[in-house]
């Protein structure tokens, strides 16, 4: 009897180690993000009218991707702001709102088990104005904010303050960074970013910034999630090596992609034997994604018992940054 336990708890311990081991490899996680501009409401409502308006418009949003179940919802710049109000009528609008937007996306995030990130503009606590990015967590608490780092000239006539950090938020699938919608054109900005290296970098934005989004993408080795704060461009989401792998319509003003978070970016120079080699080796277990053109491809584990990271060490493979890196030095 004795022996039969024994047998079963080193089988158990077994078990455990290798659901250990497959954490580390193929991270799946679904995304949605949507692009709708704030309606223009009729300025004769009360404030607070304002607010159950822009909490109806987005419950309506939102009911289009729930149903997928995303673990991650992206929402746009100071999405919970009615357009064409003045500054004195926002300054209204915002006492009025005071937490009860955040409130209601936070009770979506704990009834779903997902993160939300959205943006919004409000009062710090030391009593500036900021336009920032709030991240929710599946209980629907606060992760964390990230302060826009550049604001526009018109934004400082309105009384808002830049933020000046670049925090990084962990969630249960892998780590965040945030950028909105002006902090876009500023490279010393995606400079700190490409030295971070978030998993994902959401963009909840007003603008959306062209083929800039795919060098941020690329250069910080990064998952890149735009959320536009109007339809008449699109809200799409690229993968580490730029490339646009899902996209609102001129039809449907939101999206929804698996990424798998699992991926290495390697050079071709020096590697193209051993990609060959790693491909019949694990089949279709990897992924060699070649964009083309710029001599780079992305690894990426689609297996339960060994991770991108594990397959580049096992053929000795250089990553992108360690070759750019040892190119700088011999030069």
């Amino acid at each position: 009897m004795k022996k039969c336990i024994s047998i079963f708890v080193l089988l158990f311990s077994v078990f455990i180690l290798l659901s250990m081991e497959k954490a580390d490899a193929s991270n799946y996680v679904k995304i949605a993000t949507i692009g709708k501009g704030s309606p223009v409401l009729d300025k004769s409502l009360t404030s607070q009218e304002m607010v159950d308006k822009m909490i109806l418009f987005w419950r309506s949003e939102l009911a289009q991707v729930l149903p997928d179940q995303p673990d991650l919802i992206v929402l746009p710049e100071v999405c919970d702001q009615p357009s064409g109000l003045s500054i004195e009528e926002k300054y209204q609008y915002y006492k009025a709102r005071d937490n009860q937007f955040l409130n209601y996306l936070a009770s979506v995030a704990k009834e779903n088990r997902c993160y939300i990130a959205f943006g919004t503009k409000h009062i710090d606590e030391e009593g500036n104005w900021r336009n920032s990015c709030f991240i929710l967590d599946r209980e629907g608490g606060i992760l964390g904010v990230y302060n826009k780092n550049y604001i526009t000239f018109r934004a400082v006539a309105f009384g808002t303050k830049a933020g000046d950090s670049t925090p990084i938020f962990k969630t249960d699938f892998g780590t965040i960074g945030c950028v909105i919608c002006f902090d876009l054109n500023f490279d010393e900005l995606r400079r700190k970013y490409a030295k971070l290296k978030p998993d994902i970098l959401l963009f909840p934005s007003m603008y959306h910034g062209g083929l800039v989004q795919s060098y941020w993408a690329y250069s910080c080795e990064s998952y890149f999630v735009g959320a536009m704060g109007t339809t008449s461009v699109p809200s799409e989401v690229r993968n580490p090596m730029g490339t646009i792998i899902a996209t609102s319509t001129n039809h449907f003003d939101f999206a929804i992609t698996t990424l798998n978070l699992d991926y290495k970016l390697v050079h071709l120079d020096q590697n193209w034997a051993k990609l060959r080699a790693l491909k019949k080796k694990y089949g279709r277990d990897v992924t060699i994604y070649d964009p083309g053109k710029i001599g780079a491809v992305m690894i990426t584990s689609e297996s339960e018992n060994i991770s991108a990271k594990d397959m580049v060490e096992e053929f000795e493979m250089e990553l992108l940054e360690d070759y750019l890196n040892r190119s700088r030095t011999f030069r």
